[in-house]
């Protein structure tokens, strides 16, 4: 176990309260976060920004008709927890050259919820499912 696991073990054991890092992503409060997506983004239409319907396992900039900027569509990123973290964390500095001007998420606890959001929308009637 890493030094870290082990820490939150012990503390869990002593009694103490999960921190909130270690507790799992808060689906409705990521819809919350969601709401500042929706001034460019939309489950599922394209609007300034492209549509998150099917995000998971999509590579970036390959929607058929949306106008990506070169830097989106040569990323070869491929959407996954992972890589929406990184890039939520600083688009700009994810992609250098992307049109999406958004400084980024800074939160580490927002961006696990608003991809958890992602995740649960994208699987449901919003996306057709």
């Amino acid at each position: 176990m890493k030094a870290h696991g082990l820490a939150v073990a012990v503390a869990l054991a002593a009694g103490a309260t999960v921190p909130a890092f270690a507790a799992a992503p808060d689906v409705a409060r990521g819809e919350q976060i969601y709401v500042r997506c929706m001034a460019c983004h939309a489950l599922a239409t394209d609007r300034v920004g492209p549509r998150h319907c099917g995000l998971f396992g999509r590579r970036a900039g390959s929607i058929p008709g949306y106008p990506y900027s070169d830097a989106m569509k040569n990323s070869r990123i491929v959407w996954n927890e992972k890589t929406l973290d990184r890039f939520l964390a600083n688009p700009p500095a994810t992609v250098s050259g992307t049109t999406m001007t958004y400084a980024g998420i800074e939160d580490p606890r927002e961006r696990a919820d608003l991809i958890a959001y992602l995740r649960q929308a994208g699987e449901g009637p919003a996306c057709g499912h």
